[in-house]
């Protein structure tokens, strides 16, 4: 006797995901990895997007934020630094691609996080790269 198969349903956003790597085929390299029920972006190794419930959030800093901003974008409500990419910013290939590689330029500008957190351990633990008193 067989029995049924279950088909596991779709990610909601896979749709919304294809779309957005289309209009980023122009940029050589990017793809996309499942993450905590939503999608992150790379170009690389480098991670620069997250698709979450059919929304674009790309990496900021100082110097993009403020267009997101003035867009009246919101944040990705656990990364602080991504923000949602306007809607005629997506639908335009061309200034979704600009505005990608700005994204992609914001997250190799950060500083690495293995070597911060390094930093903060041995701050917490006492201990680092000190070598020991010869004797």
């Amino acid at each position: 006797a067989c029995g049924k198969v279950k088909v596991m349903p779709a990610h909601p956003d896979e749709d919304f995901l294809e779309f957005v790597l289309d209009q980023l085929s122009a940029l050589r390299g990017v793809t996309s990895r499942p993450m905590f029920g939503c999608f992150g972006l790379y170009s690389g190794e480098d991670f620069f997007a997250i698709i979450d419930e059919g929304r674009l959030y790309f990496c900021t800093d100082e110097t993009t934020r403020p267009a997101f901003k003035q867009a009246g974008m919101k944040t990705f409500h656990a990364l602080k630094s991504y923000y949602e990419v306007p809607v005629d910013v997506l639908e335009d290939d061309a200034e979704l691609c600009r505005w990608a590689r700005d994204a992609v330029a914001v997250h190799r500008r950060k500083p690495r996080a293995s070597a911060a957190n390094t930093k903060r351990r041995a701050k917490r633990t006492g201990t680092g790269s000190r070598r020991p008193d010869s004797t």
